[in-house]
């Protein structure tokens, strides 16, 4: 972890359980063992057996369930909420991490691509949502809302016309059930990460030209690690971000200052 990168100190999360998806790696491995050093148990919710995260979660001592899903399936993303909920007998937080991505001009892109992009992305994240928030609801007690978004939730980009589509939507989602259930007592917020040295931007990566120019944009000079965004979640996630509503928060090293 970068050395300014300061973990959010004690348990805030305590005696919780949240629930990630798309948590076997990146952004979401990172947040989901985030959430449980500050005392949640976690349930994940992906198409792969998270191994590695489930290991790291139970060396903190917290307790972990899997769940096997496609969140490009709607309903499929609502049972796995409702079965992370039904295990642990309570829900408190919820992630919706998983996503994905197909690059190519648009004059080219396959209509079953940007459909599929949009229900990971967009569809997905709406279905965990509600599913949480039904539970929240029916526990009579506050909940916590965490989306990703994403620095193209404000910018087109290049060749991720699907990608900023579902991503603006994200942005614009966060905000609609912020006004709707902030009443409710549940917490709706979004972080959005700008450039992160993670399997998503591989590509980006291993293009020399493209890596540069990104590179040389970015003030702070380096793209995110997958924890600096699993802090900024974890906080949102935390009491000490209880006023906070219906906010995309940019962890993008002054990307969009710039």
């Amino acid at each position: 972890m970068i050395k300014d990168a300061a973990p959010i100190p004690g348990d805030p999360l305590l005696g919780e359980v949240a629930v990630v998806t798309g948590a076997s790696r990146g952004i979401g491995a990172a947040v989901a063992i985030e959430l449980a050093r500050l005392g949640a148990d976690i349930g994940l919710v992906q198409r792969g057996a998270a191994a590695d995260t489930r290991v790291e979660i139970e060396r903190l001592g917290r307790r972990v369930h899997v769940v096997r899903a496609d969140v490009g399936d709607g309903e499929a993303a609502m049972r796995a909420v409702d079965e992370v909920g039904d295990v642990f007998g309570r829900l408190d937080v919820a992630v919706a991490n998983a996503g994905t991505t197909v690059r190519g001009p648009a004059l080219e892109l396959p209509l079953d691509d940007f459909k599929r992009t949009i229900d990971v992305n967009l569809t997905g994240v709406f279905a965990v949502s509600q599913a949480a928030a039904r539970r929240f609801l029916a526990s009579g007690s506050p909940g916590r809302i965490v989306h990703i978004a994403s620095v193209l939730s404000f910018q087109g980009g290049i060749n991720v016309c699907a990608y900023a589509a579902s991503k603006g939507g994200v942005a614009q989602l966060t905000r609609a059930l912020a006004n709707e259930w902030a009443p409710l007592g549940i917490r709706v917020n979004a972080v959005a990460p700008g450039y992160v040295a993670n399997d998503l931007t591989l590509a980006l990566r291993e293009d020399p030209q493209r890596y540069a120019d990104i590179s040389a944009r970015i003030p702070a000079g380096r793209w995110a690690t997958v924890e600096e965004i699993a802090l900024a979640v974890a906080w949102l996630a935390s009491p000490a971000a209880a006023y906070v509503h219906g906010h995309v928060l940019a962890v993008d090293g002054g990307w969009l200052a710039r």
